[in-house]
């Protein structure tokens, strides 16, 4: 977690006024956010900041957040970081394609604010629980 302790969420949405709504949104319900509007900002922004989390849209002003994602995802210090879509892609198959690149969870713009902390919620845990089960079999192992 960031040093403030409140999660850390990069948004990355090429809309200043969805990224005004996530952030309003997400700093209401406790966590810090930090605003890009390209990938590539995001990017540079990920070199010298490990985000909690990030979200960002699939279609970034002629660029593709899968794309983001899977360069998010061969980065070491990264790769656990998750990465959730809030996009209104129409586009099909593409819940699939977001998970095959990498993402957590989509969902669909407009979003219900509820559910995006929800979602934001569940996928904050998932790093520690899964690292707390890799630890635990890591524990089993040496006792065996």
């Amino acid at each position: 977690m960031s040093v403030s302790q409140q999660p850390l969420v990069l948004v990355v949405d090429d809309e200043p006024q969805v990224l005004g709504e996530v952030a309003a949104v997400l700093s209401a319900a406790g966590f810090s956010c930090q605003c890009c509007s390209t990938p590539e900002a995001a990017a540079e922004y990920t070199r010298s900041n490990a985000p909690d989390l990030i979200i960002s849209d699939i279609n970034l002003n002629g660029r593709s957040g899968l794309e983001l994602c899977e360069h998010i995802k061969e980065d070491p210090a990264l790769k656990d970081v998750p990465v959730m879509f809030l996009s209104g892609a129409q586009i099909p198959d593409i819940i699939r394609r977001s998970h095959a690149a990498g993402g957590t969870y989509y969902l669909r713009k407009p979003f219900d604010p509820t559910v995006l902390v929800e979602l934001v919620d569940k996928a904050l845990w998932m790093p520690q629980l899964v690292g707390r089960h890799v630890r635990q079999q890591q524990m089993l192992g040496t006792r065996g």
